[in-house]
């Protein structure tokens, strides 16, 4: 089984990567880790050490893996996970609190909003099934790819949300679109503005995700899906998926731009400020309304 990936932690900045060529295009990421064997592809959050916490490096390549395996002919399936405990413990708060009223922070701001739109675009954009084992917690951003998944399975006992209001900032980066449609407006409002903790038997019931298993059993079953798709019509598949997402797009198309903006505006408020030092310092935020 071919396995590319280059430590997360070290090595050349992403604007020096090299491109590779086609059998070695994942070769340049270094927070994801990509493992090919017949016609699947098993894309692996490997921030282990951080719970796959989408820093900077990790949200860039997440802007891009999507276009690499769209355009990768020998993957006709994609089996999305974390590595170690947790799925994706969202954005790297820490880093949030660092920023805060910096020239670096107004300068990552609007970096960011171009990025994230186009990370949700280029998801949906991929013909490939994606099948989404979520394996732990799922927070975030993290929580809103897995949904954006084709098919999603999901440990029993992981948690998921979306948590952009505990810090203190609006739910851009998809949330907004992606809630509302699994479980409707009402239930969507209340954990998106709450940033509500879900365990994945609540999701499961409620529709939130297609599948709730032990967690010794996501990998599997969720493989198994992903094997039986990967082998399947191909184009049958892909096209199936097309047209629902054309419905999923329209509602990108409605919403994405304006939460995105809004998140970004919130982003240079006080109550952004003292929720993510709240955080760095372990301790409850005070709010104040600015």
């Amino acid at each position: 089984m071919p396995s590319y990936v280059v430590d997360c932690a070290s090595g050349e900045p992403p604007e020096h990567r090299k491109r590779g060529d086609r059998h070695d295009r994942y070769g340049k990421y270094r927070c994801i880790k990509v493992e090919r064997e017949s016609k699947l592809a098993t894309v692996i959050l490997n921030r282990p050490e951080a719970l796959n916490a989408v820093n900077s490096e990790l949200h860039d390549e997440l802007e891009h893996i999507w276009i690499d395996l769209a355009n990768d002919e020998e993957v006709n399936a994609i089996l999305l996970t974390g590595a170690g405990k947790a799925f994706s413990a969202g954005g790297d708060v820490k880093a949030m609190a660092a920023r805060w009223g910096t020239e670096e922070g107004r300068k990552w701001t609007l970096k960011i909003a171009a990025a994230g739109r186009r990370i949700i675009q280029n998801l949906l954009d991929v013909e490939q099934p994606i099948i989404a084992a979520v394996n732990g917690d799922a927070m975030g951003l993290g929580a809103n790819i897995a949904l954006l998944s084709d098919v999603i399975v999901v440990s029993e006992t992981a948690r998921i949300a979306d948590t952009h209001v505990k810090v203190g900032i609006v739910a851009g980066d998809s949330g907004a679109v992606i809630w509302p449609l699994l479980v409707g407006p009402a239930r969507a409002k209340e954990f998106l503005m709450r940033g509500t903790f879900i365990s994945g038997s609540e999701a499961a019931k409620m529709g939130l995700v297609n599948y709730a298993v032990p967690g010794d059993q996501v990998l599997s079953k969720a493989g198994e899906i992903a094997r039986e798709l990967a082998d399947g019509p191909t184009w049958a598949i892909r096209w199936t998926k097309l047209s629902v997402n054309k419905w999923l797009k329209q509602q990108v198309n409605l919403i994405l731009d304006a939460s995105i903006a809004y998140e970004m505006m919130s982003f240079n408020t006080e109550d952004h400020r003292e929720a993510a030092t709240a955080f760095a310092e372990k301790r409850k935020p005070k709010f104040q309304g600015k």
